[in-house]
């Protein structure tokens, strides 16, 4: 039987909201230290101790990086029990370290899980990302439009005024240039510092996040985060990857991507099923943050499932240690 075949997402999500808490949780605790690398390790130990409780046979394709930088869930540690479907799973232990480090909002736990061979191999470089919400046809905006083109190209199919259209970018000096581009068409532009996983996912809610389409460059493990939500929320998601230097692209060779200028799409980027989980770190725009309620700690989970489309929010609640 194949891997597909035995890939249960049904039965195995619930295990991944526990893992996404885990994390989440064990986080928190960090929440306005000022410590971005204590917050990340107390994320990394907690969700890699409860995905080795799964009857998996997992293999981590989107880590903390290549094994000589990561001492736990590196890019090939193999995860789980060993005893059941073998999976690829996508993961940021706490995507917003930084947001965690100074207290800000939207920092998520966040993880996604396939069949094993169904997940894009993306390198730790970085992405030019484009992102829309369901609802539109193929190729409404793509990358080889400019910025002004794409706002132009929703406005049109939105059938509303390009002021109307907002857009999500990292606030970063590379982004400048595009920015005043942006500018130029009248929209609105939601700045964000950092977590561009949940500026993606925004797009797909956007009567209650506001924003219409997601662009710029950010890290490519993240991408295949973000293309995994998306396969489940419906949207489209376009990624290139970006090389700085040689190393880059040697980095990106040994992950076997031979096309270094290849645009990939959502479903290139997740070939198959996924199951998608994320919890909230610090309170955000879709997601609450880890609550400290007396001798009790609470927290709030998205659960997605791209097989049936559905979509869960879930309230865990335990005894705080």
């Amino acid at each position: 039987m194949s891997d597909i075949a035995e890939f249960s997402d049904r039965m195995l999500s619930l295990g991944l909201v526990r893992v996404s808490e885990a994390a989440a949780i064990a986080s928190a605790r960090l929440i306005g230290h000022g410590d971005e690398k204590t917050a990340d390790q107390a994320a990394v130990d907690a969700m890699r101790a409860q995905l080795n409780l799964l009857d998996i046979a997992g293999v981590v394709v989107i880590g903390e990086g290549e094994r000589d930088k990561a001492p736990m869930l590196y890019i090939g540690e193999e995860v789980g029990s060993g005893n059941g479907p073998g999976v690829d799973i996508a993961l940021d232990p706490l995507e917003g370290t930084t947001l965690t480090a100074k207290a800000m909002p939207n920092a998520l736990a966040v993880i996604a899980m396939g069949p094993r061979g169904s997940l894009l191999h993306a390198p730790d470089t970085y992405m030019d990302k484009l992102a829309i919400g369901p609802g539109y046809a193929p190729d409404t905006v793509t990358l080889a439009m400019s910025p002004a083109e794409r706002v132009q190209a929703l406005a049109k199919a939105k059938d509303c005024p390009a002021h109307r259209i907002t857009v999500c970018v990292l606030e970063r000096p590379r982004h400048q240039e595009m920015i005043a581009e942006l500018r130029t068409t009248g929209c609105a532009i939601r700045l964000i510092t950092d977590g561009d996983v949940a500026g993606v996912i925004h797009t797909a809610e956007v009567a209650k996040t506001g924003i219409d389409m997601y662009m710029g460059s950010g890290g490519a493990p993240e991408g295949v985060l973000a293309a995994a939500a998306l396969k489940c929320m419906g949207g489209q998601f376009y990624g290139c990857l970006l090389f700085r230097n040689g190393d880059e692209r040697a980095r990106a060779g040994r992950t076997g991507i031979k096309d270094f200028n290849r645009v990939y799409t959502r479903d290139e980027m997740v070939t198959a099923d996924v199951i998608f989980a994320a919890t909230g770190v610090t309170d955000g725009s879709f997601l609450k943050g880890v609550r400290r309620d007396g001798d009790f700690t609470e927290t709030e989970t998205i659960l997605m499932r791209s097989k049936t489309g559905s979509v869960r929010r879930i309230t865990y609640r335990q005894k705080s240690n």
